[in-house]
């Protein structure tokens, strides 16, 4: 079964003509079986993927990226925010030892300070009053080097910070989270940057199965299974993004785009974690972001998938290890067709 998928895959890689310019794959690095940073940027290649989330500034992989035209992603670790927020000294040194030294022969896009910070998160708690600080911080440096209209830089959320996202159009951030969210919305519609949101129907449906049935997760629902007014949701993808943009908007967002920084489902280690959702969830995924959402028809979703690999070192239940498109030895474990 394995090799028939390795070869299905492989048949898919030959048929694509170009890159889908809507999809990105985030590198994960927390394993210690992973293959070199050169290799892994040659896989990106070899699939046709054009865009990649890097979650901290791995100087292997910047080196890697040089030339490879890859648009990057870079992360700035929630463990360095006090310091760059602090300090803005320490911020134009972290953007010209990070970016202005491998500018422009590596593609930098976005940076995101910061990810999946909430006040009321016990993990990350201690550094929320630092994100936006730290944001404007990094922010002067790019500006700066004269690179605030190709890099822009936000922070990546998860949708902890709804406190209402059904039906979509009630999207809104929670009211006692406001004096948090509010001010970084309105510092992205000031500088035309997008906020990035990581998004997850499968934690969505496992968490409430009777109510968020499979199908509705995986793309597959055969007909609408939500109205809101006039607009109908057949997949939960879309109802989660619509009501973050919705949320967005009533926090003086109105103009701000959202990138999907995460999406992606676990071939293991949890309920309906298996290669066949997983493979499912992904192919429908890559095949829907062309198409936009109800709210918003025909515009290219910007995603990015999580994760290029599996990685046996990443914190927390089973499942956080298994969300890889592919094993550690680089083989792919479905296949898909990135020019879907």
């Amino acid at each position: 079964m394995a090799a028939m998928f390795l070869l299905g895959f492989l048949m898919a890689v030959l048929e694509i003509a170009g890159a889908h310019e809507s999809i990105g794959i985030c590198y994960g690095t927390l394993g210690n079986d992973l293959a070199p940073a050169a290799e892994v940027i040659q896989l990106y290649k070899t699939i046709n993927i054009t865009k990649m989330r890097l979650y901290n500034p791995n100087a292997a992989a910047l080196q890697a990226l040089r030339g490879s035209n890859i648009q990057l992603t870079l992360g700035v670790p929630n463990e360095d925010l006090m310091r760059l927020a602090s300090d803005r000294s320490a911020a134009y040194q972290w953007v010209q030892e990070n970016v202005r030294s491998y500018w422009p022969e590596v593609r930098f896009r976005y940076i995101a300070v910061g990810n999946e910070i909430s006040p009321v998160k016990r993990d990350t708690a201690s550094v929320a009053d630092y994100v936006l600080p730290a944001i404007r911080n990094i922010h002067a440096a790019v500006s700066s080097a004269g690179l605030q209209n190709d890099i822009k830089v936000s922070t990546s959320i998860d949708m902890t910070l709804l406190s209402h996202s059904f039906p979509p159009s009630e999207g809104r951030f929670s009211d006692d989270l406001g004096s948090y969210v509010k001010p970084i919305v309105e510092f992205l519609a000031n500088t035309n940057s997008p906020l990035l949101v990581n998004i997850y129907p499968y934690f969505t449906h496992t968490q409430n199965p009777a109510d968020v049935s499979l199908p509705y997760a995986l793309f597959t629902s055969p007909a609408v299974e939500v109205w809101d007014g006039e607009f109908g949701y057949r997949n939960l993808f879309d109802a989660m993004l619509d009501a973050t943009y919705a949320a967005v908007s009533r926090a003086g967002g109105a103009n701000v785009e959202i990138v999907v920084s995460e999406s992606g489902w676990p071939s293991a280690g949890g309920l309906a974690a298996t290669p066949e959702n997983a493979f499912t969830y992904t192919k429908n995924l890559i095949r829907h972001v062309k198409g936009g959402t109800p709210r918003r028809p025909n515009k290219a979703i910007e995603v990015y998938l999580f994760a290029m690999f599996d990685e046996n070192s990443k914190p927390g239940p089973e499942l956080e290890r298994h969300f890889g498109l592919f094993s550690p030895n680089k083989q792919a474990k479905y296949p898909l067709d990135f020019s879907a």
